[in-house]
C-alpha cells in the first residue's frame, strides 16, 4: 500500500443499522460505542440499529457518524492500517483529528454533540436550502451567488469536486441564483434533502457558540498531518479551535484539499464510514489515485485482501 490516506464521511451519509455487522464482530467497535454512550447519556446502538427518524435529526446523526468513523478507524488500526494523513467531510473532520491524536475521542463526542445541537438551533429543518450545482465553471458559481446575494444570503458551501460545487443559504436567494446559473448555461441543478444550508453565514450563531466550546477543550500536536476542510492546508495545532469555529459557517474546500495531499506525495484514500460519496468525489478530482472504502465486513475484507497482497 501507498502513502495512505483516511478520509471519513460526513453528514448525509448516516443510514439504519451502519456498521452493524462490524458491531457484532469486532469487540474495538463495541468498546468505541461505549465510550460514546457514556458522554451522550443515552444507546447509539438504539439510535442507528433500529429504524427510527432521530438519526436524520442533526444533533443525534453527529454523534452517530463521528463514532462509527473512529471505530472503524480503529479497526483499521488495529488490523494493521496506518494512516499517515488523515482529513474528513465537515463533521468527518473531527474523526481526523481523533485518529491523529489531536482530540481524545470523548471530548469530541461531547463537542460533537453540542456542535450538532447549535446548528439545529441556528438553522432548523427546513431553513433555507441547499442545490449542487454541476459542470459551471467555479467563477461563474461564484459571480452568480454573488449578484443573488442582493436577495439574501447566498454562497459556495461545498467545493466537491471541480464539476460539483454545492451553493446554500436563505431560500429566496439560492432560488435567485439558480436562476441566474440557468441563464448563464448551468443544465444541472440538484436540490439536496438536508436539514439546513450548512457552511452559510446562516450558521454563525452556531460558530459563535462552537467557538465558546472549543476554547474549554485542550488540543494535543498531531501525530499525523490532518487537512482543515477551510483552508485546504495542514492543520497547526495552535489554528485547531479557531478554524473549527470558522468551519460551521465557511465553504468545505474538498478538492482542493485532496489536491494538497496529492502534491505531497499521498497516493492511497481509504474512505471510513457509512457511504461512498468521497471515493466518488475522488474518481472526479483524481481518478489515477488508489481508492478503497470500509463500511462494513465485505468492504473491510476488500481491503484486507488487498492489504495482504
Amino acid at each position: 500500500m501507498g502513502k495512505t490516506v483516511f478520509m471519513f464521511a460526513g453528514q448525509g451519509a448516516q443510514y439504519p443499522d451502519m456498521a452493524k455487522d462490524l458491531y457484532e464482530h469486532f469487540p474495538i467497535i463495541r468498546e468505541t460505542f461505549a465510550e460514546a454512550n457514556q458522554v451522550l447519556g443515552y444507546e447509539l446502538e438504539d439510535l442507528i440499529f433500529s429504524e427510527n427518524s432521530k438519526l436524520n435529526e442533526t444533533q443525534y446523526t453527529q454523534p452517530a457518524i463521528l463514532t462509527v468513523d473512529v471505530a472503524i478507524a480503529r479497526l483499521l488500526i488495529d488490523q494493521g492500517i496506518q494512516p499517515e494523513a488523515a482529513l474528513g467531510l465537515s463533521l468527518g473532520e473531527y474523526a481526523a483529528l481523533v485518529i491523529a491524536g489531536a482530540i481524545d475521542f470523548q471530548a469530541a463526542v461531547a463537542l460533537i454533540a453540542k456542535r450538532g445541537q447549535y446548528m439545529s438551533e441556528a438553522a432548523p429543518t427546513g431553513t433555507g436550502k441547499m442545490v449542487a450545482v454541476m459542470n459551471t465553471p467555479i467563477e461563474t458559481i461564484e459571480a452568480a451567488c454573488a449578484q443573488a446575494s442582493e436577495k439574501g444570503i447566498v454562497s459556495p458551501a461545498n467545493y466537491n469536486t471541480p464539476q460539483q460545487v454545492v451553493i446554500g443559504g436563505e431560500a429566496q436567494a439560492v432560488d435567485y441564483a439558480d436562476e441566474l446559473l440557468k441563464a448563464a448555461g448551468s443544465k444541472r441543478l440538484i436540490e439536496l434533502n438536508v436539514s439546513g444550508p450548512f457552511h452559510t453565514a446562516l450558521l454563525q450563531p452556531a460558530s459563535e457558540k462552537l467557538a465558546m466550546a472549543l476554547n474549554l477543550v485542550e488540543f494535543k500536536p498531531l501525530q499525523i498531518p490532518v487537512v482543515s476542510n477551510t483552508t485546504a492546508q495542514f492543520f497547526e495545532l495552535e489554528d485547531i479551535p479557531t478554524l473549527l469555529t470558522r468551519q460551521v459557517m465557511t465553504p468545505v474546500r474538498f478538492f482542493e484539499s485532496i489536491n494538497t495531499l496529492i502534491i505531497k506525495g499521498f497516493d492511497t484514500f481509504i474512505e471510513i464510514g457509512p457511504g461512498k460519496t468521497l471515493t466518488g468525489f475522488m474518481k472526479k478530482i483524481d481518478k489515477s489515485q488508489t481508492t478503497y472504502r470500509v463500511e462494513n465486513i465485505e468492504t473491510l475484507n476488500t481491503l484486507l485482501d488487498i492489504g495482504e497482497k
